[in-house]
């Protein structure tokens, strides 16, 4: 399968689309979602081959402005994962410690998870400790 770049330009209402390895191949779409077809359809007829036989990565080009927003909202984006697996492993850590003298039910109680979100929690701890003290012990 052969690969090429696309290159995407807003004009308009339209995308103009370029394939810069091959001169003099273009195309327009409406809308992105639609630009890997018809630069697909263009290269293909310039090439006489099927366009199920190319592949293309289409490349919008967009204003520093708008590369600059797309990038603070992927270092959001990484700094909400980044919380959200803390919060996995504190939680974890956390219904482990008080599944050791509590029911996954009181503790999900206590967390503000339902039991089966703590069993959860527990199942995927790396090194769950396989002993429980036992609640009548003293």
């Amino acid at each position: 399968m052969s690969a090429y770049r696309v290159v995407a330009r807003r004009t308009g209402d339209w995308w103009a689309l370029e394939v810069p390895d091959l001169p003099g191949v273009f195309s327009q779409a409406k809308r992105l979602e639609q630009a890997d077809a018809a630069a697909r359809e263009a290269i293909a007829v310039m090439l006489d081959v099927e366009p199920d036989t190319i592949s293309v990565s289409v490349e919008p080009e967009l204003s520093e402005e708008e590369r600059a927003v797309l990038r603070e909202a992927a270092e959001v984006r990484k700094a909400r994962a980044e919380v959200e697996e803390r919060e996995r492993r504190v939680m974890q850590h956390a219904a482990s410690t008080l599944t050791r003298s509590l029911s996954q039910r009181d503790a999900g109680r206590i967390l503000g998870l339902s039991f089966q979100r703590v069993s959860q929690l527990l199942k995927d701890e790396p090194a769950r400790r396989k002993t429980r003290r036992s609640k009548t012990s003293v």
